[in-house]
């Protein structure tokens, strides 16, 4: 089985960071769909490690289910975790748009810059601007200190209505390489035109912050994600950051229904 190139295989989780997420009833007969999906995509290393440099992609197979007899990797349970709200900073996209698609990723990931640069634009412009897709953030740092902290500014610079931007700007070509410090963190957000310098370290440091990026992160967790970037498509698991033409599939499919 070849090894897939498109996405990054986070370290040994921290045991704090696996404690039980409730998703409800409906959900947990398709948990670890996430993991199910990265096993299929890529033969697992030996020993994983946070080398996330970039490569060129390879096409996943979806996993089939029991809630899914037709094999197509869907599992409509899971679209109960789209949270569709109407004044989410960490989303794009309108509430009612019939295909929604959870990102579960992490800043300090190159293929999920990747996806960032090359892809996500194309599906904005494609199917988020004409009302088909929406496009819901999830924080889920993998990489330590830095991710958890660059997950926190994201957060913070979402109060300021500035998300996507600071998203843009911790992404950008280079951008990693320079490292998510306290310092950099602000210039990010400098460059991404927050507006209160000052709310913003104090909403980077929050309980606030870190509550909301401990959510995103263990619900992935309960998922079984265990690479990033991780995504789902109205109930259809998708891993690595896969080709423009992989994405449009399972949108205009699920679109469709």
């Amino acid at each position: 089985m070849p090894k897939n190139t498109s996405q990054s295989t986070r370290p040994a989780a921290p045991a704090k960071s696996r404690k039980p997420f409730l998703i409800g009833a409906a959900v947990v007969a398709a948990v670890a769909v996430l993991g199910i999906a990265s096993y299929q995509a890529s033969t697992p290393d030996p020993k994983p490690t946070a080398n996330d440099s970039a490569a060129s992609a390879s096409e996943p197979s979806a996993p089939s289910s029991a809630s899914d007899p037709a094999g197509s990797g869907a599992h409509p349970e899971l679209m109960k975790l789209a949270r569709r709200e109407a004044k989410d900073p960490l989303a794009q996209g309108r509430t009612d748009a019939p295909v929604v698609m959870i990102e579960y990723a992490d800043f300090k990931c190159s293929y999920c810059g990747k996806f960032a640069r090359d892809t996500e634009p194309e599906l904005v412009k494609k199917y988020v601007d004409n009302g088909t897709l929406r496009i819901e953030w999830r924080n889920f740092p993998i990489f330590g200190a830095e991710s958890e902290a660059a997950a926190r500014g994201a957060w913070a610079a979402g109060q300021q209505g500035k998300f996507w931007q600071f998203h843009a700007a911790a992404y950008a070509q280079g951008a990693k390489e320079k490292g998510f410090g306290g310092d950099r963190l602000k210039e990010l957000a400098k460059e991404a035109g927050v507006p209160d310098a000052a709310r913003f370290e104090t909403d980077l440091d929050s309980d606030a912050a870190k509550a909301a990026v401990t959510k995103d992160q263990n619900e992935a967790y309960a998922l079984g994600a265990s690479s990033t970037p991780s995504f789902l498509i109205n109930g259809t698991p998708i891993a690595g950051a896969q080709p423009m033409d992989e994405f449009a599939r399972v949108i205009e499919a699920a679109a469709k229904k």
